[in-house]
Order: C-alpha cells, then sequence, then structure tokens
C-alpha cells in the first residue's frame, strides 16, 4: 500500500491529527500546524484518500475512509490519537471512533453532523445537485471553488483564509470530489453518539447554513460530558475564517483534558 500524504510538526506525546471536508486536503489546516505544535502537541495533517498524492480506496465510503486512517495511525506508530475533524472528517472521525475507540483519545468536531440523511431525500438529493451540477456541465472544480466558497463563509473571515480554500479546492481531483459526496449519502451515526467516552469538542459556526449550531448542539449534547462552542459570525470553514478563534477553542480544550 502507498504510504499516506499528511504535513506534520511538533514532537509531544499527545498527537493531533486533522481530517479535512470534501472540497479540502492537508493544507486547509495550515493555519492551525503551529499553533498546535508550539504548544506542545504533535499536529499532523492528513491528505485523505483520493486527496493530494494519497491514494483513493474502494470502496468509498465511510468504512473505507475510516479504514484508511487507522491505517494512517499505524503509518506513524500512534496508538491513539485526538482528531480534529471538519465537516466531512468530523463525520470520519465519527465513523473511526465507532469502529475503533480503542485508536481515539479525543473529538474535536467542527461544522459536522452525525447524519446526512437518506441517499434518495430531497434535500440530499439536491445537495449533490448543486455540487454535482457545474461539473456535469463540463466546469471545472476552479470554477465550482469560486461558486462554493463565498456561499460557505461568515462575515467575519479572514480574505487570506478564503482565498485559501478556493485554492485547495481547486485542486481536488473531480473523481474524489464525486466519490466523497457520494460517501456522505446515508452516512448516520447518531445511534452511536451515546456510546463515545472520549473527551470531546463541537464547535459550530455561528451563520454556518451547512451545519448549522442548532445540528452541532444537539449532537452535543447526545455525547457524554461533550463540550459545545459557537464562534460568532463564522460560517462552514471556521478554522480557515476565524483561524485564532478557533485555534483558541481547540487548545483550551486540549489543555484540559490533554495537558502537552
Amino acid at each position: 500500500m502507498d504510504a499516506p500524504a499528511f504535513i506534520a510538526g511538533g514532537n509531544g506525546r499527545i498527537a493531533v491529527v486533522m481530517l479535512h471536508g470534501v472540497g479540502g486536503g492537508k493544507e486547509a489546516f495550515r493555519p492551525q500546524m503551529q499553533p498546535l505544535a508550539g504548544a506542545g502537541y504533535r499536529a499532523i495533517a492528513w491528505d485523505m484518500p483520493g486527496y493530494g498524492e494519497s491514494r483513493a480506496v474502494a470502496p468509498y465510503d465511510m468504512g473505507g475512509l475510516a479504514a484508511a486512517l487507522t491505517a494512517l495511525l499505524d503509518h506513524l506508530e500512534l496508538p491513539r490519537a485526538v482528531l480534529l475533524g471538519h465537516s466531512m472528517g468530523a463525520m470520519v472521525a465519527l465513523e473511526t471512533v465507532a469502529r475503533a475507540p480503542e485508536r481515539v483519545a479525543g473529538l474535536v468536531l467542527s461544522a459536522g453532523s452525525p447524519a446526512f440523511g437518506k441517499p434518495d431525500g430531497s434535500w440530499q438529493q439536491a445537495f449533490l445537485r448543486d455540487r454535482l451540477g457545474p461539473l456535469d456541465e463540463g466546469r471545472t472544480m476552479a470554477d465550482v471553488a469560486h461558486r462554493l466558497v463565498p456561499s460557505m463563509i461568515g462575515e467575519g473571515f479572514a480574505p487570506e483564509g478564503a482565498a485559501l480554500a478556493a485554492s485547495i479546492m481547486s485542486r481536488v481531483p473531480p473523481a474524489t470530489y464525486r466519490a466523497a459526496l457520494q460517501a456522505l449519502m446515508g452516512f448516520d451515526r447518531r445511534y452511536a453518539l451515546a456510546s463515545i467516552r472520549v473527551p470531546t469538542l463541537a464547535i459550530a459556526g455561528e451563520v454556518d447554513p451547512a451545519a448549522p449550531p442548532a445540528v452541532m448542539e444537539k449532537m452535543a449534547a447526545r455525547i457524554p460530558g461533550a463540550g459545545y462552542v459557537v464562534l460568532p459570525r463564522a460560517g462552514h470553514l471556521a478554522n480557515l475564517e476565524q483561524p485564532q478563534a478557533f485555534n483558541a477553542a481547540v487548545l483550551a480544550f486540549l489543555h484540559q483534558h490533554f495537558p502537552a
């Protein structure tokens, strides 16, 4: 099996593995790398299968992505890690803690949901049409990125963060983008939330249209002892829009539960 692609910084005893969203890649966590490493943690941002230099998996579904994540932990010789997942990455984190709880030390769930719903649901089908329509019409991922990114961010965003998000999304292979969107269909780990036994933090953007605060607050309430934070004026890309506020929330959680 090809070696997974990732960037790493720091050499702390606690590893934080960052999992990006459908339109992301390891570079989406660039604003988190130095703050985490500087605080004494081992920061690792992974290109999930099919992204960057990481080989795709088959079948491309949540189970396959969770298996690839545990393979990454094996490659890094990490018995356990704190998983920081954004959007689809949060779903992969939930899938992994359900399938391999012994590998997960803690969870930070950003702009994510424990369920996406029925594959044939009207909302789900409209979601797919909205995101795949431009590709079906012959447009590029750059076209998709420059249309979608402005709709996902809030009012208080850092311009460089929005530019980075668009640049990263523009480089996602269309086949991977299609496969990742299909992997969301039918995802549902709501019933497993009550069985999570690791420290957990949910971070919501106040104006996130994709993972609204009410959804994330309800998810956090079903996870025993979970914390919940809302970042004012932030949208779906809070770690890029408001990196200082996002990093402060993550580091407060880590310092409380996983002192460096």
